[in-house]
């Protein structure tokens, strides 16, 4: 059942600011120069007229399994936001057993919570509010709902201005190139996908591994057969200790397969390890190692670059919020870690979000946003296009190949029949 409050978003400029905002923009309206979002959050107040969360249950195409867990569908949480002016926004909170801390039933029930703190307090500006939302949903255990939360939120204040949020984040660029997942199976069934995902144009296949190292070779091996040129990158969800990560490597710098990242080789908390895997496959091997479950926090990501723990984070943003995110690739691109962008398991609402995230910042040396790709249903219309699918004039679906296109559509453009979403 869907949770429901009745609020009140009117962005107004704060009393006092130089710059004056209207939510009133039209789509046809021109991006105001040198908008970027940290303006927007000290610049506009906002008020919501209502908001809502609802399941969202998609079926995947085969079942999802890593080191730690397997998922069979989707059942995420739909977040929608709706401005005094009639402009909409959404976002999507991931719900991934052992990755996640909240189950749906716990996510529905906050993100409830957070909409009801948003209806007893009165316009404030953008910042503040973003703020009350991180306190309902403090940490990593409300991180995945307060980034739906934040997602819905930035999304409706970003169409009230007339704004793509890759515009907003920055305006670097206004595509990105994904990289495609293999999921821990056999070693016949991993061929037949990198087969396939050869043919759609992939040039960079993920593969998940963890779960039996002797397994996880064989399957390497397959990948490469069928798809020799590809380059790979390893994620092992935590699920090897430094002496097994450290024996993949060996093997395959045997079979002369050199992987262009090794994700999460160890347990997020075994902090030597990770150190360790990653001396050894930059000085050793020349591969980088990505913290992704070791790197939830601000606090995370400074430890990992005052003690070169890793070459690289994944920002998620279902395991730091919106907000943390930013916090967390800032802190990167001081101490020089190089940034990953990544996902759950979501639809193309969250991902739509996160791919303009990337895109307007630009620096993002791994792109891993493909999950809508894995689902057996789209059930978001508008957004990002398909590179293959637009060239040739057949719309948006099903948006199948490697290159997200980001269109001038305010906000991120996506959107869910809500009456469809129950």
């Amino acid at each position: 059942m869907a949770s429901s409050v009745v609020l009140s978003l009117h962005l107004r400029p704060i009393r006092g600011s130089s710059k004056k905002m209207s939510a009133a923009a039209t789509p046809s309206s021109a991006p105001p120069a040198g908008l970027r979002f940290t303006n927007l959050m000290e610049t506009l107040t906002v008020d919501v007229q209502r908001a809502e969360s609802r399941p969202l249950n998609v079926p995947l195409i085969a079942p999802f399994t890593i080191a730690t867990s397997r998922l069979d569908r989707v059942e995420n949480v739909a977040v929608r936001v709706e401005l005094r002016n009639g402009c909409v926004g959404w976002g999507e909170a991931p719900v991934l057993p052992f990755v996640t801390a909240e189950d749906q039933h716990t996510a529905m029930a906050k993100a409830k919570e957070a909409c009801e703190v948003l209806t007893r307090r009165p316009a404030v500006a953008l910042g503040v509010v973003l703020g009350e939302i991180a306190a309902v949903l403090p940490g990593h255990e409300f991180a995945s709902v307060r980034a739906g939360v934040e997602m819905a939120l930035i999304d409706a204040v970003a169409n009230g201005i007339g704004v793509p949020l890759w515009r907003l984040f920055g305006g670097a660029s206004n595509s990105i190139t994904t990289d495609i997942t293999i999921p821990i199976v056999s070693p016949s069934e991993a061929a037949t996908l990198a087969s396939k995902y050869r043919k759609q144009g992939f040039k960079t296949l993920k593969l998940k591994v963890g779960k039996n190292l002797n397994a996880d070779i064989e399957v390497l091996q397959a990948i490469r057969a069928a798809h020799p040129d590809c380059s790979f990158i390893l994620d092992a969800n935590e699920g090897y200790t430094h002496s097994e990560a450290i024996h993949v490597l060996d093997k395959l710098h045997e079979m002369g397969v050199t992987p262009i990242l090794f994700e999460q080789p160890v347990h997020r908390d075994d902090w030597e390890g990770l150190g360790h895997v990653t001396r050894v496959a930059r000085d050793k091997y020349k591969v980088s190692v990505a913290a992704d479950e070791s790197c939830r926090s601000v606090a995370d990501a400074d430890r990992i670059a005052s003690e070169n723990l890793a070459d690289v984070v994944n920002i998620k943003l279902a395991k730091s919020g919106v907000i943390g995110a930013l916090e967390i690739i800032e802190v990167a691109r001081k101490s020089g870690l190089d940034l990953m962008i990544g996902g759950m398991v979501e639809t193309r609402l969250a991902m739509g979000f996160a791919g303009h995230l990337a895109a307007g910042f630009g620096c993002f040396k791994f792109v891993d946003l493909d999950t809508p790709l894995l689902l057996s249903e789209d059930p978001v219309f508008g957004g990002y296009e398909d590179l293959a699918v637009s060239l040739f004039g057949f719309g948006y679906y099903p948006v199948s190949g490697s290159v997200y296109n980001f269109t001038n559509a305010r906000g991120h453009g996506g959107f869910l029949h809500w009456d469809n979403v129950v």
